[in-house]
């Protein structure tokens, strides 16, 4: 019996320290391998997931066992990889790159950019079109092995790059940082089967598969819509307010007295379009109806060459009301 008891809790430690030594473990795949033909053919799919992305996760899982760095989280890790190992940073970056790429593909036909992802494309990369044919470049470009990338920098605005081998914008050793919301393979052994040396066949094949669904996802994640996203003229409205009272706070009035008459209009713009459905209530209406009313007020003051000190207190009065706003739209009820 003892020997047995003795056994049994053996097994149990040994089963411990193998769990800690492999924190990591291969995604499956969420489509059959022959899902993404002709444009990736199943036996590349087979080969490039059961076998390269299963050596990346084993020799991390060996790498952060030597390193004794089993409990940082694979992001963590890709943060502050050069604090660590060449072996570390190859092989996380290679399970991470990975796991994104088998996610941001799929065999359904026609997906599409969600409109709030498709306008950022629109306004800061020049179209759909312009992005794909950017995307291609930075990978024909790539010399050797690497990763074309479409991510979200620290700014919530979209950037190209590319990276060399299984390095990712994540990585804290690249020029460029951002989390990664798309990014295309451009390893050998990801087209060359059917491909061989044509990357560029490739790459506009890809295109075909890439699962906008998903990346508009990831997208929302890595660039969360902000309170007012919806209600752009509270935003214009702010955006002058900012640049006309701060300065007033340090002494300088004269932003102030060369844009009154811009905060008039921008006052009157937020009166006349519809206040979005949830922020539309009385409390709102008032303040909104007092932020016209005092713009106007300032704005006279300021045309009558006022003295320093009454503009100063009316400023601060308008930017107390804006506030109001701002308070009250965040206020439960207002959900």
């Amino acid at each position: 019996m003892k020997k047995q008891l003795l056994s049994g809790i053996i097994t149990v430690f040994a089963v411990g320290i193998s769990a800690a030594q492999t924190p990591f473990s291969l995604p499956p795949l969420p489509y059959d391998v022959a899902a993404l033909e002709p444009y990736i053919d199943s036996q590349t799919m087979t080969i490039h997931h059961d076998k390269h992305h299963q050596a990346y996760v084993t020799n991390l899982n060996k790498a952060v066992a030597a390193e004794n760095l089993g409990a940082l989280k694979l992001e963590d890790l890709l943060k502050s990889v050069s604090k660590y190992s060449d072996a570390v940073r190859n092989n996380a970056g290679g399970h991470y790159n990975h796991s994104l790429f088998w996610t941001i593909l799929t065999p359904n036909k026609g997906t599409q950019p969600s409109s709030r992802l498709l306008t950022a494309i629109n306004e800061q990369l020049g179209g759909l079109d312009s992005l794909k044919i950017k995307m291609e470049a930075a990978a024909t470009k790539r010399f050797g092995s690497g990763w074309a990338w479409l991510s979200v920098d620290s700014k919530k605005k979209l950037f190209i790059s590319s990276t060399p081998n299984q390095d990712n914008p994540l990585m804290d050793v690249v020029d460029q940082k951002g989390t990664p919301i798309l990014g295309i393979d451009v390893w050998e052994h990801a087209y060359y089967l059917k491909y061989q040396n044509k990357r560029p066949d490739y790459l506009k094949a890809i295109w075909n598969v890439i699962n906008w669904d998903e990346v508009s996802k990831l997208y929302d994640v890595a660039a969360p819509k902000g309170k007012f996203d919806d209600w752009p003229q509270i935003k214009d409205f702010h955006k002058t307010m900012s640049q006309t009272f701060h300065p007033s706070e340090e002494g300088n009035l004269e932003p102030l007295k060369t844009r009154s008459g811009e905060l008039v209009l921008k006052a009157e713009a937020l009166a006349k379009n519809p206040i979005p459905a949830p922020f539309d209530k009385k409390e709102v209406k008032k303040a909104v109806a007092d932020l016209v009313k005092g713009s106007k007020k300032l704005n006279k003051l300021v045309k009558s060459k006022a003295a320093d000190a009454t503009l100063t207190k009316e400023i601060a009065a308008l930017h107390d009301v804006f506030h109001t706003i701002v308070g009250l739209c965040s206020s439960e009820d207002a959900h």
